[in-house]
C-alpha cells in the first residue's frame, strides 16, 4: 500500500507541475489533490502499522 500513496504523490506532483506550466488550473488542482490523496494514505498507513505494533507489543505477553 505505500507504493500506491507514493505513486499517487508522484502523479498529483507531475499534474500539479504540469498544470502550473500551462496555466491548466483544473489539472493544477487535480494534481494538488492527488498529491493530498496519497500523503493521507500514507498517513493512514503508518498509522495502521503503528497501532498493530502496538497490539503485538501489549498481547505477545499474554500468549503462553
Amino acid at each position: 500500500m505505500a507504493e500506491d500513496s507514493k505513486f499517487d504523490q508522484q502523479k498529483g506532483n507531475i499534474k500539479e507541475t504540469i498544470g502550473n506550466a500551462t496555466g491548466d488550473k483544473d489539472m493544477e488542482s487535480e494534481g494538488k489533490k492527488d498529491k493530498n490523496a496519497g500523503k493521507a494514505k500514507e498517513f493512514v498507513d503508518k498509522a495502521k502499522n503503528k497501532t498493530n505494533e502496538t497490539i503485538d507489543k501489549f498481547t505477545k505477553g499474554d500468549k503462553k
